[in-house]
């Protein structure tokens, strides 16, 4: 479920009990900086073009201080280290954060990848399916969303992870190794995705919508969170606002996409028509599909512990 105009109540009902304290109290609360992680991806991009959140922040005199990365796992890296206090990734990076101890609390989920994240081989190679790959070697960014797909569409294949040869490489270097035939596969998102595509002739094998349900997330340090929750909340909603406006306006997302990147706007079009815009609240439904994701993750040996994904979801504090 995407969020629409007719939902966003619904999410700021959830927030209500941060965004209306009194203002003076959620001044006192307020810190001089508050810092998010961001990708040049989706909403996030979105928000930070509109400036929502620093309209909601600025009147508490909280400056907004956006700092990029190209993967979800060294943005967590820098939420842990309490660089970042505030970030949105795919699914597989919290689980790893959170395994290695990491000081991070999912604060809400974004909407799925669906169909921009995919599996794909040059449109001439022999490897037809996802069966095919065995014996392969496969880019993927280790500990990312696409990692998971990866996994759980090797696993639907009835196939091990062991059956291929993952190589481990930044989205920029394993776009090189696909374009001159160093991999034979790349599990990838959107916009790397679409550029590949624009660039190759590609043939997609499956793509997360078809095989996996599964959310992104908005994150927090923890101690951030809980120093300053209207801050996160006052984000959250900021977000909210962005995700149904996007929705409705794909050719202008295409267009900000477009100009904080460098990549053309048809490219980029392609991304934004096969994106899902939302901010949803942690359901048990949602969070059982996140734990799955963290068993997996274990079961194969790529998580130095079982964790309990439930353990790292935020509690707002009463007010």
């Amino acid at each position: 479920m995407t969020l629409t105009r007719r939902r966003i109540p619904t999410l700021l009902l959830m927030l209500g009990a941060l965004l209306v304290a009194p203002a003076h109290a959620r001044a006192a609360d307020a810190p001089k900086e508050f810092r998010i992680g961001y990708q040049k991806i989706g909403l996030i991009v979105v928000a930070r073009q509109q400036g929502v959140i620093e309209k909601r922040l600025n009147a508490q005199g909280t400056k907004v201080q956006w700092v990029e990365f190209q993967a979800g796992p060294p943005l967590l890296e820098a939420l842990n280290a309490g660089s970042i206090d505030f970030g949105y990734t795919g699914d597989a990076p919290p689980i790893f954060s959170q395994a290695a101890g990491g000081n991070l609390v999912y604060v809400s989920a974004a909407a799925p990848s669906g169909d921009g994240e995919a599996i794909l081989v040059k449109e001439g190679s022999p490897i037809r399916s996802v069966a095919d790959l065995k014996g392969r070697r496969v880019a993927v960014a280790r500990g990312t969303s696409a990692h998971n797909l990866l996994v759980a569409a090797l696993e639907k294949a009835g196939l091990a992870f062991s059956d291929i040869t993952p190589a481990y490489l930044t989205p920029a270097d394993a776009g090189s190794a696909f374009a001159n035939d160093s991999v034979d596969a790349w599990s990838i998102w959107d916009p790397y995705f679409a550029v590949a595509q624009a660039r190759s002739r590609t043939r997609v094998l499956t793509t997360s919508g078809q095989t996996l349900d599964v959310s992104a997330y908005f994150l927090a340090n923890r101690t951030f969170a809980d120093t300053h929750p209207g801050v996160v909340a006052s984000a959250l909603a900021g977000l909210a606002e962005s995700a149904a406006w996007a929705e409705g306006h794909r050719d202008q997302v295409a267009q900000a996409l477009a100009s904080v990147t460098g990549i053309p706007y048809e490219i980029q079009k392609v991304a934004a028509d096969r994106t899902q815009f939302g901010v949803r609240p942690l359901s048990d439904a949602i969070l059982t599909g996140q734990q799955a994701t963290a068993d997996r993750f274990h079961r194969l040996g790529l998580l130095p512990r079982a964790i309990n994904v439930r353990d790292a979801v935020w509690t707002p504090p009463r007010t």
